[in-house]
């Protein structure tokens, strides 16, 4: 590692070389102002010049974000010159912005505010026409306003680097400029694919989720009957909504909050995985004895599911028919527990309490509806869960740890922990499969390292009784494609395939807590280059802790089957768990 040699406000330091002024500031322990930048001090654009400082001998102001060090160079953060200006870029900014900050649900996680702070700057010194606004909520997931975008274009770069599908770009020129889809159509006219990683990086309130409290508020106003399941990636994020760090565990604290909002029963969706494994395993042992279509893949997550139906309409009989697991356990709330509980499955409420946006989409799918009655009514992510327990009065950091209703759907194992994260699925799946093809267990296979980890694409080779089974598993659509287009070619070498649509997985899904450094003041400076793990090492602590950690030795799962579905992938079964997909049209017309 070659370091070079710097001043910082007269200081001297050794950074690496090739880092910008902004990434080796941050290194030193200074903060400039940046609205454009978003991991780890990079940037791609430099278009918000809100990082400006003055560098002796160069020719005016330069924008740290994108500017290298070199040696001998001398930074001046602090000069009179770099301040005024740096509070000009926001001032000019703010002229142009919605000012509508005690409505913004974006309130208190506003970077725009935070600079504005930070530079001094003031929001009544340029004052003027305002470029036309989108206001876009046609969609179930997420709302587009650019009436506070900043043209930071933070967005554009996530959706390309995440997806390589891009969906967001900069519309028109000069004052009318704004970010959107082509055309500035709606989302829900264009082949976005709803996993709100856009969301979590946008520094304003231009996009964020549709929210559904409203939707729960009437619920229990109407007098329903009203069940929360809640994600095995919830747990793993939800404290930092509280100011815990990163990668703290808070299920038990979690479940007080649930029961004290008043839900009839508080379950784990960890069930529906342990249920979502039974089905897929099952399915992926069939097809493989009777030759039919492979490699599978895994259907658990829904951008993944809208990306296939956009992108790749040819390949969609390789996708597992189940329904992803809180799908599955809105099917069994509404049939299997209604039933034991004598209760009209339409005066029955089920809430998901999710990481990921899609899931909103996903709810009104009506492939998902059994007999024209939708599985799940509300999607709440896990920060509207966190801004219902705080309008609520919840102390939550002095609640105390309860457990989860254990009543005929409370046991889950730790194979529907891990489904969180990237892999998870995949490990959980194998746990069952390896035991219905040979009847035996394999303890080996209760820490797979093959499919661990944040690679983009991971794959293993495993041996059950003389049968090889090839694996792969990645993350992010950009990664999907690989794989993909290596099925398409008849190029593919594997029996199954898990991907997930949101980088890491279910952890960082685009409902999860904001993860911006300026936000995160006791957290290590590589936060965005660890937080992924924090969180999914929270999932893999619970999955060891469990006694039970395969699905099939799930008790109450044999008694769903035992007492009701029959056998995995049943007529009954079949009927309330799957689901069907089908091509859709990238650009409908309007």
């Amino acid at each position: 590692m070659e370091l070079v040699n710097i001043k910082i406000e007269g200081h001297p330091y050794q950074v690496e070389k090739g880092l910008t002024i902004l990434q080796a500031a941050r290194k030193c322990g200074y903060e400039i102002p940046s609205l454009c930048s978003f991991k780890d001090g990079k940037c791609s654009l430099g278009s918000c010049r809100v990082c400006l400082v003055e560098v002796k001998g160069a020719r005016g102001l330069v924008a740290s974000c994108v500017y290298p060090v070199n040696e001998g160079m001398e930074i001046i953060i602090s000069s009179p010159k770099a301040t005024a200006a740096r509070r000009t870029s926001v001032e000019l900014l703010l002229s142009n912005h919605s000012r509508n900050c005690q409505q913004c649900r974006k309130n208190g996680n506003c970077e725009l505010l935070h600079v504005a702070k930070i530079t001094g700057a003031r929001d009544d010194v340029y004052q003027g026409a305002q470029t036309p606004a989108t206001f876009d909520d046609l969609t179930p997931s997420i709302i587009r306003d650019t009436s506070k975008c900043i043209l930071c274009g933070r967005c554009v770069v996530r959706c390309e680097e995440a997806h390589g599908t891009g969906i967001l770009g900069f519309e028109n020129r000069g004052f009318k400029t704004i970010v959107g889809p082509a055309y500035n159509r709606s989302f829900a006219e264009s082949p976005c694919i709803l996993c709100g990683q856009c969301v979590n990086v946008c520094p304003t309130g231009a996009l964020m989720e549709k929210g559904e409290i409203d939707l729960v508020d009437a619920a229990f106003k109407a007098g329903k009957h009203v069940v929360v399941q809640t994600a095995p990636a919830v747990r793993a994020a939800l404290g930092e909504e509280f100011g815990l760090p990163i990668g703290t565990t808070v299920t038990g604290k979690m479940v007080a909050a649930l029961h004290r909002l008043g839900f009839a029963k508080v379950y784990d969706t960890n069930f529906g995985a342990d249920l979502t494994i039974m089905e897929e395993a099952a399915e992926l042992v069939n097809r493989i004895k009777n030759k039919g279509v492979l490699p599978m893949i895994t259907s658990c997550s829904p951008g993944w599911v809208n990306y296939a139906e956009y992108f790749y309409g040819d390949l969609l009989d390789h996708l597992s028919s189940c329904k992803s697991p809180h799908e599955m356990m809105g099917a069994i709330i509404k049939s299997y527990y209604a039933k034991h509980n004598n209760l009209d499955p339409k005066d029955i409420f089920v809430v998901s309490i999710m990481p990921c946006t899609a899931k909103k989409y996903e709810k009104n799918r009506p492939e998902n509806a059994v007999d024209g009655i939708a599985d799940v009514d509300a999607v709440l992510t896990t920060r509207e869960l966190a801004t219902l327990i705080k309008r609520s009065g919840i102390q939550f950091n002095k609640l105390p740890d309860e457990e989860f209703d254990q009543d005929l759907l409370g046991e889950y194992t730790g194979a529907g922990v891990i489904f969180g994260t990237t892999g998870g699925v995949m490990e959980a799946a194998v746990r069952t499969a390896y035991h219905m093809i040979t009847n035996k267990e394999a303890d080996e296979l209760l820490k797979f390292e093959p499919v661990r980890g944040l690679e983009g694409i991971k794959e293993a080779s495993l041996d059950i009784d003389g049968l090889k089974v090839n694996i792969a598993v990645c993350h992010g659509m950009k990664n999907a494609k690989v794989l993909l287009d290596e099925i398409r070619s008849g190029k593919s070498k594997y029996q199954f395939i898990e991907i997930m649509g949101c980088p890491g997985g279910c952890v960082n899904g685009g409902g999860q807590p904001y993860v911006k450094p300026c936000f995160l003041p006791n957290e290590e400076d590589n936060i965005l280059d660890t937080y992924i793990s924090k969180r999914a090492a929270v999932l893999y602590s619970e999955d060891e802790k469990q006694v039970i950690r395969r699905s099939h030795l799930n008790t109450q799962i044999q008694d769903l089957y035992k007492n009701y579905l029959g056998e995995p992938n049943g007529h009954l079964a079949h009927k309330l768990l799957h689901t069907s997909y089908h091509a859709r049209v990238r650009f409908p017309k309007k």
